[in-house]
């Protein structure tokens, strides 16, 4: 079961990744000048993820896999990318400026996301599926 103030927290965190997406990431789309190849694929990626962390405010239990997959990715890019860059000491500002940004996910992320649900749900799946609503006032 899961209480109603982690729903909650949840729902911001939902909120908050949403607001950063569609007021940093979705102008970028209108107003940009030709992209390499990669960058291009990131923001596109980025900004597919506004609508769907959008649902999540509303159903976070059915949306958490893509809380999963937004704490995941940050995490494999401090690891694979930020950490043998600060080793190397070629940390760049902007560089720095997205260590802090998605370093916050590492760290809020798994405080939010419901790990014993998470396990009951998608790792053993005998306590339902993820649209079954198991909240406990």
């Amino acid at each position: 079961m899961i209480s109603t103030w982690r729903l909650y927290l949840l729902r911001g965190l939902y909120l908050l990744i949403s607001l950063f997406l569609t007021t940093q990431i979705w102008p970028t789309l209108f107003h940009h000048r030709p992209w390499p190849l990669m960058h291009g694929v990131g923001v596109a990626l980025m900004a597919a993820m506004a609508p769907l962390m959008i649902l999540g405010i509303r159903d976070p239990l059915k949306m958490l896999p893509i809380m999963l997959f937004e704490f995941f990715w940050k995490t494999i890019w401090i690891t694979a990318i930020a950490l043998p860059a600060w080793r190397a000491h070629s940390v760049d500002p902007n560089m720095m400026q997205s260590i802090k940004e998605i370093g916050f996910g590492v760290i809020v992320c798994p405080i939010v996301i419901p790990w014993d649900y998470v396990w009951e749900s998608y790792i053993k799946g005998k306590s339902g599926s993820p649209t079954a609503s198991p909240i406990k006032a």
